[in-house]
C-alpha cells in the first residue's frame, strides 16, 4: 500500500477538517513544482462564491509544469458552501492535473455540498447519517488511490465509439494515425452511432432500469445492447471519438454515455481506462474533453490515464493530417495507449518524458 499525501486547497472547514483528520498527517497547503510518482488527494474547501485561496495557484502551477505529477496517482475531495460549483472545480482541477501527468481512479470525486443533500441515496442505502455517508464516500476514495495499479494485458480489448464517418471526418483521420501504431494482436472494435442508431435514456424508474441492468440489457434495446454492452464487458479500455459540436459531444456520444447507466448499475467501470481523441474547428477542445471526464470518469467510474485525451484544432476535410507535427503527436499517443495497456517496457522511457499534449 502506498503512502498517500493530502494537499490542501484553501482552509477546511471543520466538517472537512475533521474527515482528513483521519488519515495521517502528510499534508501540504501547496503543490511542489515537481511532485511525481506520489499517491495524492487533493482536499479543495470552497466559500459560497466558489473559490478558496490557493486555487489560482494550484491551477497555474498544473498548467505551467506540464510534467509535475508525472507518474502520479489521485483522487479530489471538493467540500462547498452551497450547492454550486464543486463539480465544475473539480473537473477543472482534474482537467490540468491530468495534461501534468496524473492518473485518476475512477469515481475520482467525494463531492460534500453545505447541506450534504447529495449523499441521500448513499445514507439511505447504508442506514446512516448524511455526514456518515460523506466520510465512507472519503474512506473508500483514499483506499482506492493507495491500492491502485493499472490493469494490463498482453491482448487488451479496445472498444472505440464514434458518431463520425470516414473521408469528410478530420477526427477519423487522427484516429488513423493512432490506431496503427497499436499492437495487431490487440483487439480494437470501432461502434458507430450514427443516424438515430441510438436512442437517448428516457429516465426510467431505478428498478426497471436495474431490472434490465441485471439482464445484461436496456429496455430500449439497439446497438447499445446488441453491440456496445458487449464489447464493453470485455474492454479494458474506451476510446471516445469527439468531434467538437457547440463546445459539447456529440448527441449520438452523449446519448451513449446515458444509455450505460443501466450497464453501469451491474458492472464495476472502476478498472476500465477511458481515451478521448477531441478535434475542434476553433477552439473549445479542454471544454468537450472535461465532459469526458464528468460524465464518464466522475460518474461512471472509468479511470483517467495520464493525459488521457490529445485535443487537435482543424475545419476543412483532411486539414488535421496537415498539421503540423500532428503524425508525431498521434504516434505518441498510440504508444501511450500501448504502454498504459499491455505495460511494454520498451516504452516506458519514451512515455515517461511526454510532452504537453495540448497542441
Amino acid at each position: 500500500m502506498e503512502q498517500l499525501t493530502i494537499i490542501t486547497v484553501g482552509t477546511p472547514n471543520p466538517r472537512l477538517e475533521k474527515l482528513l483528520s483521519y488519515w495521517g498527517e502528510n499534508r501540504l497547503t501547496a503543490l511542489p513544482n515537481s511532485f511525481q510518482n506520489q499517491r495524492l488527494l487533493l482536499a479543495v474547501s470552497l466559500d459560497k462564491i466558489g473559490l478558496c485561496d490557493g486555487l489560482h495557484s494550484l491551477l497555474s502551477t498544473l498548467r505551467k509544469c506540464t510534467d509535475c505529477l508525472e507518474g502520479s496517482v489521485a483522487g479530489i475531495v471538493v467540500d462547498g458552501a452551497n450547492a454550486l460549483y464543486t463539480k465544475s472545480v473539480a473537473r477543472e482541477i482534474v482537467f490540468a492535473a491530468n495534461c501534468a501527468g496524473c492518473t485518476f481512479v475512477g469515481r475520482s470525486l467525494v463531492e460534500g455540498v453545505a447541506t450534504l443533500d447529495n449523499f441521500t441515496v448513499q445514507a439511505s442505502n447504508g442506514d446512516c447519517s448524511l455526514l456518515e455517508a460523506y466520510e465512507k464516500a472519503v474512506s473508500d476514495l483514499i483506499a482506492r488511490i493507495v491500492t491502485f495499479a493499472p490493469p494490463r494485458q498482453e491482448t487488451p480489448h479496445l472498444l472505440t465509439l464514434h458518431a463520425s464517418t470516414y473521408g469528410p471526418s478530420n477526427t477519423m483521420d487522427l484516429w488513423s494515425l493512432v490506431q496503427h501504431q497499436l499492437p495487431t494482436q490487440w483487439t480494437v472494435q470501432e461502434v458507430g452511432l450514427r443516424n438515430g442508431a441510438v436512442s437517448d435514456c428516457a429516465g426510467c424508474p431505478y428498478t426497471t432500469c436495474l431490472h434490465f441492468g441485471e439482464e445484461g440489457r436496456c429496455f430500449y434495446g439497439g446497438v447499445m445492447v446488441d453491440d456496445v454492452y458487449p464489447a464493453l464487458r470485455q474492454a479494458q479500455a474506451v476510446m471516445l471519438l469527439c468531434p467538437n459540436y457547440n463546445d459539447a459531444l456529440s448527441a449520438n456520444l452523449t446519448a451513449c454515455i446515458n444509455r450505460l447507466t443501466a450497464l453501469y448499475r451491474t458492472t464495476d467501470f472502476t478498472h476500465k481506462a477511458v481515451y478521448a481523441l477531441v478535434v475542434s474547428g476553433y477552439s473549445g477542445g479542454d471544454i468537450v474533453a472535461k465532459q469526458v471526464i464528468s460524465a464518464l470518469s466522475m460518474n461512471k467510474g472509468f479511470y483517467l490515464p495520464s493525459r488521457f485525451c490529445r485535443m487537435e484544432l482543424a475545419q476543412q476535410p483532411s486539414e488535421a493530417l496537415a498539421l503540423t507535427g500532428i503524425k508525431e503527436r498521434m504516434v505518441d499517443f498510440g504508444e501511450q495507449i500501448t504502454y498504459e495497456l499491455d505495460g511494454r517496457t520498451q516504452l516506458r522511457n519514451m512515455i515517461m518524458t511526454k510532452k504537453n499534449p495540448i497542441a
